[in-house]
């Protein structure tokens, strides 16, 4: 065979060019950049290289041979001529990978089969000694690429792909691979960080790629070094002794880079899972000197050992696949611009994300980008100076903190004369004053976003007064008040639950999206509540039971107070709350007069008015539901009470329930859903079709005397007419509606109906 080779280095898209800088120091000759790989000439020596110590490459591959192909014909019989006996042994084992399609080759497992046919009938034997296929751990890889009718035959020297360290058997949930994070630390000059002696950080860590990559960086590891099956080790054309040196010298470098003082690189991670597995890849790197990973937020994390060390945070933040994401990621690239402003000050930062939108949420310019590929995801590497120059805030000051900075201005203009004699010009004696407080920074807003945040500002000062005064702290403070912030937001105590209204399709995604943040950012500062107390939904048009699907399954619930009672929430799992804002004044209303009676709620939910009949004095309350999951979350309403001996709670279909029913209520208050198809129930109930059977039905157990309160929700509801004959009907709507909720009067409908 030939002393120089054609090699193909293939790579992740995006990682070409710095994988021919990266070869050609390897010494790659006539170097040519393709997409996704790399092309040159090489000796034996520098292939092995290579292979050993490519931080960037998923595979080396020696062309064996080029030829046109017009046809399958062509394929095999130029296979065929190759001089395999060269290469293999007659019984070893086989793998065939086929890349590209033309030449009348549409489908690659053809193509592959064609190759191992015309290898196979080569190396038969006159006794029917053949390889066999073996596609986990063959002796030979053999790859073919088709490109516009020429066939490329190659020797797959890597074996398994280089990306494979092999210390990382235990991994995350979205891990990055191997060689992409070795691209992300060289493009964020870890190299020449890590010869400076600099530090190395990673706040959102996993399971610790990028730590062992910068690692074996740092230390002059070769990446492959550990490596125990190549392509090449059955290959009767590998050198052994021109390996085994090459290895001997790698040893010795790493050996010689372990031996120095280990740099400071550490990992924090706030998911208690991935701390031991995360762990456990660092010792089977061989780095555990050099490494530390701790569980911790990403609000918390202390990257600087001491107050001279400089050095390069790097993180992957998560990129947000379900909806609600938005919110917890826009919050968590906030925290990161804080922490990099408050404990970072002079270091580098770079940050590899595929939503580099919420990157520019961080409040500090990148002075740099890179496009990269994670699988078939664009995702930009934004690189950044931590410097006060490039911070993009704005301060916020309180009142109490402003004050102790006057106070340390007098002191510190005061004359040169003993304390006890310094005075303001009022005449009263100067103090020291205390260190200022820590001023509260917070992402500068656009100005869109500072419209937004002045009307939520704006909202919360006209209702809280309102709120306080009724004894409410669960309350809409807005709802689209401005049409280019199509949300709801709802306060809960002291949790903020905002819905998102999903924008048409005539708005452009990446507006709806940039507004979307823009006032989520506004969210925290506008109504003073901490960023994990932010809680985002997107509600879309429903149908049957959508509304009430779990939606997540923390399962925890906040109390709330209503009126005098106490009420739980669930502001996560579910698209709804357990709590109907909107039918707060009947529910206060039905408490009012429910003293003495037999109440009976219908479709009751989480049975929130049966709590405020009870609360009024109720002589009993029967509330009735298909879902067993709300029954007992009304149970437990209604125990937060001490209200239980009188209280029943039925499991049913509502039409079927009543119409089996003879007792007799006083109260009853029906609330239905628009639709509802549940397996539990026969047939779907729609409330505009089944209304009036559904009120005959109810009718017919109020007692004389009694009230009837119907409502819904939907829009295009229309009361049916001949319902006036029967009953006495007066709808209420606008005495049911509170003033968070005035700007929408359309929230829902509502009537008082009695026997005539």
């Amino acid at each position: 065979m030939s002393d120089r080779f054609e090699l193909f280095l293939t790579c992740p898209k995006g990682l070409e060019g710095l994988l021919i800088e990266e070869a050609v120091g390897l010494g790659l000759e006539e170097a040519r950049e393709h997409t996704s790989a790399v092309r040159g000439m090489a000796d034996m020596e520098t292939a092995y290289r290579l292979c050993l110590w490519s931080r960037l490459a998923n595979r080396v591959l020696l062309v064996l041979k080029r030829f046109p192909m017009k046809d399958a014909e062509d394929l095999y019989h130029g296979v065929l001529d190759v001089d395999w006996q060269d290469h293999m042994l007659a019984d070893g084992t086989l793998a065939v990978e086929f890349s590209g399609h033309g030449s009348g080759i549409d489908n690659t497992h053809f193509g592959a089969l064609k190759v191992k046919d015309a290898i196979v009938d080569k190396l038969r034997t006159p006794t029917g000694e053949r390889p066999s296929i073996d596609k986990l751990n063959p002796d030979l890889r053999i790859h073919l690429r088709l490109d516009r009718g020429e066939a490329i035959l190659s020797l797959d020297l890597s074996g398994h792909s280089l990306h494979q360290r092999g210390y990382r058997l235990q991994q995350g949930a979205a891990p990055l691979k191997e060689n992409l994070a070795a691209a992300i630390l060289i493009r964020s000059g870890w190299p020449r960080i890590a010869a400076e002696g600099g530090a190395l950080a990673d706040p959102m860590c996993g399971v610790g790629t990028f730590l062992v990559e910068a690692g074996m960086i740092a230390a002059d590891m070769a990446p492959n070094l550990r490596r125990q099956q190549w392509g090449f080790t059955a290959w009767l054309g590998h050198v052994p002794a021109l390996w085994k040196k090459l290895h001997e010298e790698a040893s010795a470098r790493a050996a010689a880079g372990l031996a120095k003082p280990p740099l400071w690189i550490r990992g924090y991670e706030a998911d208690p899972r991935l701390i031991q597995p995360g762990r456990n890849n660092v010792e089977r790197a061989g780095l555990s000197e050099w490494i530390k990973i701790y569980q911790g937020e990403v609000a918390t994390f202390e990257p600087r050992p001491d107050q001279n060390q400089k050095g390069l945070v790097i993180c992957n933040p998560p990129y947000g696949e379900r909806l609600g994401d938005e919110a917890s990621l826009l919050y968590l690239y906030q925290n990161l611009g804080e922490r990099l402003r408050q404990a970072c000050l002079n270091w580098e930062a770079a940050v590899f994300t595929g939503a580099p939108d919420l990157g520019k949420r961080m409040g500090i310019r990148s002075h740099k980008q890179y496009s990269f590929w994670n699988g078939a995801l664009p995702c930009k590497l934004l690189l950044i100076k931590v410097l006060p120059d490039q911070f993009v805030t704005g301060e916020r000051r309180t009142p109490e903190q402003r004050q102790a900075e006057r106070e340390q201005a007098e002191y510190e203009q005061a004359p040169d004369v003993p304390q006890e004699r310094q005075y303001n010009k009022n005449g009263n004696p100067i103090k020291p004053a205390p260190a200022p407080a820590p001023v509260v920074e917070q992402a500068r807003l656009s100005e869109g976003g500072q419209m937004f945040a002045n009307r939520l500002q704006k909202n919360l000062k006209l209702l809280s007064k309102w709120a306080k005064r009724e004894g409410v702290d669960c309350y809409r403070v807005y709802d689209a008040d401005m049409p280019e912030y199509s949300m709801a937001i709802d306060l809960y105590h002291d949790w903020v639950h905002v819905q998102e209204y999903v924008a048409p399709k005539s708005i452009d995604p990446e507006k709806a999206s940039a507004r979307l943040f823009d006032a989520l950012a506004a969210i925290p500062q506008a109504l003073n509540v901490d960023k994990s107390r932010v809680v985002i939904k997107r509600r879309e048009r429903q149908s049957g039971t959508k509304q009430y699907e779990r939606q997540s399954a923390q399962g925890k619930f906040t109390e709330v107070n209503e009126g005098g009672v106490k009420l739980l929430v669930n502001l996560t799992d579910y698209l709804d709350t357990g709590l109907f804002l909107d039918h707060r004044p009947m529910r206060l209303r039905i408490q009012k007069e429910a003293a003495g009676k037999r109440f009976l709620n219908l479709f009751c939910y989480t049975a929130t008015a049966s709590v405020h009949a009870a609360k009024g004095g109720a002589r009993s309350t029967t509330s009735v539901d298909l879902s067993k999951t709300y029954l007992d979350w009304a149970r437990r309403n209604l125990s937060l009470n001490g209200f239980s001996d009188k209280n029943r709670l039925e499991q049913g279909d509502v039409m079927a329930w009543l119409e089996a029913s003879r007792d007799e209520y006083d109260l009853i208050f029906i609330d239905p859903p628009t639709f509802s198809n549940s397996k539990r129930m026969e047939g779907v109930f729609d409330v505009q079709r089944d209304h009036v059977q559904l009120l005959d039905l109810a009718m017919a157990r109020l007692a004389p005397g009694g009230v009837l309160y119907f409502s819904n929700n939907f829009r295009k509801f229309q009361l049916e007419d001949n319902l006036g004959e029967r009953y006495a009907v007066e709808e209420i709507t606008a005495k049911t509606i509170d003033p968070d909720f005035a700007r929408n009067g359309k929230i829902h409908r509502a009537w008082k109906i009695m026997a005539r």
